[in-house]
């Protein structure tokens, strides 16, 4: 029944390193698995504070950055700023229009359109903004691999300050051998993957960065406290762009979660969390990825990104419920969509054979606004990189979701001779491509993926993290992985492995019968009858259910139609020895 590869990781048998209220060996078991094994770690990564930031002055070039924005605002200049259509984007440039309004500037926002621009910096844009008065323009989340619009509009005399975090494009090296970073002409590029930064810590969010600037933009006028009003924003940002949730990012997403369930003022965010069915008090880093920034996302891929920022931004009642409905239909359609070219991208994909190393499929009506989400979708159903593609007459655009063991923007960029334009992650990348080429594109990717993932169980890894018996469980232990909070990428929800769990219910739950809810109970006799829910796990009732399972879990609340109760949120399970 198992379609994971399960990992144990190894007891810690070492001296305790926690001590006072937080200690005990499960939170010591998890924090080691986390690579935490001293004391002073331990004691700064549960307090989750400042301690865990760094000055923003120790990025490149926010010397420069800080000094030209100064200049404009006290000559008046016209400013833009120039951001991304996801969540990540979307957040970055509201706290950075706020924070230059907040500072006497009345800037600009320009957010290309998904559909009919696409990613990045655009000429087109950057000359009506040159043409439109504006002397300076402040990229966010976006601008580091725009090298030849960053040139033809400092070239034009409009100066341009990048603030960005994604890789840098790399120049073509010989057979074998990496190339250097290519950085744009711009006035200053602030970004943290730069060779030779001194920040300590790469993995900020676009959103992260923006936050950054904003602190030495402020500080340098005695205001660095106000910024704090912004981590609610960059809490949403930072989640939604799936960045590791350590060090800067842990700090800024504990401390915005506070925000948001403690003193949620802005009016639009509040009217987002009643349409998600997210109530103050009650929100976490997991809320956000499932509930809000698909939201927020929507508006761009179905629509304007302009949606999401007026409904974070606005301070009126009337526009914000009505940008709140707009946005809800945004999702309705993006949930239609998705639903609709993921059953036709699986069938192409299915057709393609199991000893494909890496999917692509191509559509000429496969919307680009939702091919991410697609891709993501047959990574999970494959376990393998995945790309769809939208094609078109003259060019087609890719988008792509990997696995840890193939850095997806490495391989495009062994292709970027071929490419109009691409950038993203080792795991998340977009590309243009002439259609032409794309057979091309295909075969050589094909061949990467062949050659990188050779002998690699592709099966997805489930990491547990202990095996804990089900009797030992009690309402002491989920308090405690709550110290551990907030949860993501590189923090993940602690996993637990159950042996020779009895099965005392187990039934289909779901409008398609797509989930299992079981009732399982510890093999001593009286012991507590837990819930449990396996998500997406429906299909395993066709088989015999075992009366007696090994389960690896996550422990959950369900706070349905108003209650409130520990579960247990099955991942996998096989029958026990």
């Amino acid at each position: 029944m198992t379609h994971s590869r399960w990992q144990l990781v190894p007891s810690y048998n070492g001296q305790p390193f926690i001590h006072g209220n937080g200690s005990s060996p499960l939170l010591t078991q998890l924090l080691y698995n986390r690579g935490i094994t001293e004391a002073t770690q331990a004691e700064t990564f549960l307090a989750a504070d400042e301690r865990l930031t760094h000055d923003p002055y120790l990025l490149p070039d926010m010397g420069k950055a800080v000094s030209r924005t100064y200049q404009a605002l006290l000559r008046g200049e016209k400013i833009a700023v120039y951001g991304d259509f996801d969540a990540d984007g979307i957040t970055a440039s509201a706290i950075t229009v706020g924070g230059l309004k907040a500072l006497g500037g009345d800037p600009t926002l320009y957010i290309p359109h998904r559909l009919n621009e696409g990613h990045g910096l655009h000429a087109s844009a950057l000359e009506q903004l040159r043409r439109d008065g504006v002397s300076l323009v402040i990229t966010v989340d976006c601008g580091v691999t725009g090298y030849e619009e960053v040139a033809q509009a400092q070239k034009a005399g409009q100066d341009i300050i990048v603030t960005d975090h994604h890789r840098l494009t790399v120049e073509a090296g010989s057979p074998g051998v990496i190339g250097k970073p290519v950085l744009p002409p711009a006035l200053a590029v602030v970004n943290p993957h730069r060779p030779g930064s001194a920040y300590p810590f790469a993995e900020l969010a676009g959103v992260g960065v923006a936050y950054k600037f904003l602190q030495a933009l402020m500080g340098g006028m005695g205001r660095g406290k106000e910024t704090e009003q912004y981590l609610d924003l960059v809490a949403l940002g930072t989640v939604a762009d799936m960045v590791i949730l350590q060090g800067d990012n842990r700090y800024m997403v504990r401390r915005g979660l506070e925000i948001i369930n403690k003193q949620c003022e802005r009016p639009g965010l509040k009217e987002l969390l009643r349409q998600a069915g997210l109530a103050p008090g009650n929100v976490d880093a997991e809320g956000i990825s499932y509930n809000l920034s698909p939201r927020l996302n929507a508006a761009g891929r179905i629509d304007h990104a302009m949606l999401s920022y007026r409904l974070l931004t606005s301070s009126s009642d009337e526009e914000i419920q009505e940008l709140a409905c707009r946005l809800e239909q945004c999702n309705d359609e993006r949930q239609k969509l998705t639903t609709e070219i993921f059953s036709k991208a699986k069938e192409i994909a299915r057709a393609q054979g199991e000893d494909t190393p890496i999917v692509i499929v191509e559509g000429e009506n496969f919307w680009s606004g939702v091919t991410g989400i697609v891709a993501g979708r047959l990574v999970q159903e494959f376990s393998r990189p995945a790309i769809v593609v939208e094609w078109g007459p003259e060019t087609c655009r890719g988008s792509a979701r990997s696995i840890p063991e193939f850095d997806i923007i490495a391989a495009l960029q062994g292709c970027a001779g071929m490419l109009e334009k691409f950038g993203g992650h080792p795991q998340a990348a977009g590309f243009s491509v002439p259609t032409n080429l794309m057979p091309e594109l295909r075969k050589r990717l094909t061949d990467m993926a062949r050659q990188k993932l050779d002998g690699v169980d592709l099966r997805p890894q489930l990491l547990i993290d202990m095996e804990l018996p089900l009797g030992v469980l009690d309402g002491q232990v989920y308090p405690q992985l709550q110290k551990l909070a907030p949860f993501g990428k590189g923090n993940p929800t602690p996993t637990f492995l159950s042996r020779n769990t009895q099965v005392v219910d187990c039934r289909r739950v779901g409008k398609q019968g797509e989930h299992l809810r079981l009732k399982l109970k510890a093999p001593t006799s009286g012991g507590q009858i837990w819930q449990a829910v396996g998500f997406d796990l429906g299909h395993l009732t066709d088989e015999t259910m075992p009366t007696s399972i090994d389960v690896a879990y996550q422990l959950g609340v369900d706070n349905w139609q108003g209650r409130s109760r520990l579960e247990l949120h099955v991942l996998d399970f096989v029958p026990a020895e």
